[in-house]
């Protein structure tokens, strides 16, 4: 479909669904406008109108247009009204809503043996979906939120994979289930509980651990402070449910846990030491709050309403959002400086491992 075509579709979408709410002023009465670019489309009003240019407006002709253009183009979410200036002199239409957009709309990998997957996707490229790959150097920590049953420990073996060749792995698993299944079979070293041990001495050896991390964080920065260009190799911590550690936990011993995962999460970047953090919910008993701020991938599979997004994407209204049924399907974000900035449906990769892990 060509721009004119769109452009054509859109208006008249919008025409038969807004005009009960916007008083009956259409395109046909010279009220609006729509023009089509490559990153998106503009919704043009002409001022003064008889109705309010405002979020509400910009919420209403999200869903509507998402609606529309679905499969062709996946609308990207705001959480308000996002104005643009106009290169014009008229003072009628110096000012339009735009409605960014990604072509096409998001698709499940198909793996069907992922080791070998893992063999010939070297690099620090990480690919989720068919249209998005994340890079690892840009990372700094990555959430996975969702209930059980959501596919939280389905897409937690899926990052384990793909991380092993490139980042040494350091995982806590209180659960003591399916990450230390993974971690038997890759050899790679697992904490977890002890049945004679309390709870509080088993955190306490995890604050050893991370403890250790932050040292090498700071060894690590007085080497870039040398040479800025200094090579290092990928670190990450990777725990499990992690609100079953904060919780029935000794306060001090909590509060170091708390303390050395901020300090971690705040200065690994540089360091390429980073966190991935599985928990059920991401709230305040969960992590601190300095840790969920310094989060550049942010992941909830499962039923997405507003109370699940609550924590993971405190502004976002997932009304509108177009999220396929099915077993690991969600949102994701991707913060950095190649993605867009909003969430994006998710469809988590499908694959077949060794026996006996998930």
């Amino acid at each position: 479909m060509d721009k004119q075509s769109l452009e054509s579709y859109l208006t008249q979408s919008l025409n038969m669904a807004l005009a009960s709410q916007i008083q009956g002023e259409t395109s046909y009465t010279n009220s609006f406008n729509i023009k089509v670019e490559d990153e998106g489309f503009l919704f043009i009003p002409r001022l003064p109108a008889g109705y309010i240019v405002d979020s509400e407006l910009y919420q209403q002709i999200f869903l509507i247009a998402n609606a529309s253009l679905y499969p062709i183009y996946t609308l990207l979410k705001q959480n308000s009204a996002y104005f643009i200036p106009l290169d014009t002199k008229d003072i009628h239409v110096q000012r339009a809503f735009f409605f960014p957009w990604k072509k096409g709309i998001s698709k499940r990998l198909i793996i069907k043996d992922l080791d070998d997957f893992v063999q010939r996707n070297k690099g620090t490229r990480l690919p989720l979906m068919e249209n998005l790959v994340l890079d690892y150097e840009k990372v700094t920590s990555i959430a996975i939120a969702g209930n059980s049953g959501s596919g939280k420990s389905y897409a937690l073996t899926y990052f384990l994979s793909l991380l092993k060749p490139i980042s040494e792995l350091i995982i806590i698993d209180p659960k003591f289930d399916t990450p230390s299944r993974w971690a038997r079979e890759n050899q790679v070293p697992v904490i977890h509980p002890n049945p004679n041990r309390s709870k509080s001495d088993f955190v306490s050896e995890i604050n050893e651990t991370l403890s250790q991390g932050l040292n090498l964080i700071l060894e690590r920065q007085r080497l870039l402070y040398d040479n800025p260009q200094h090579p290092f190799t990928h670190l990450t911590f990777v725990i499990d449910e992690v609100l079953a550690l904060s919780e029935g936990t000794n306060k001090a011993i909590k509060e170091a846990f708390f303390s050395l995962l901020s300090q971690i999460a705040l200065l690994g970047r540089a360091t390429k030491v980073h966190l991935l953090l599985v928990s059920q919910r991401f709230d305040y008993n969960s992590i601190p709050v300095s840790v969920r701020e310094q989060l550049s991938v942010l992941i909830q599979v499962g039923n997405i309403n507003h109370k699940t997004v609550q924590f993971l994407f405190p502004n976002l209204n997932p009304e509108g959002i177009v999220i396929p049924i099915g077993v690991g399907t969600g949102l994701i974000q991707v913060i950095d400086n190649e993605h867009p900035y909003q969430v994006l449906p998710l469809l988590c990769p499908t694959y077949s491992t060794k026996k006996g892990i998930l």
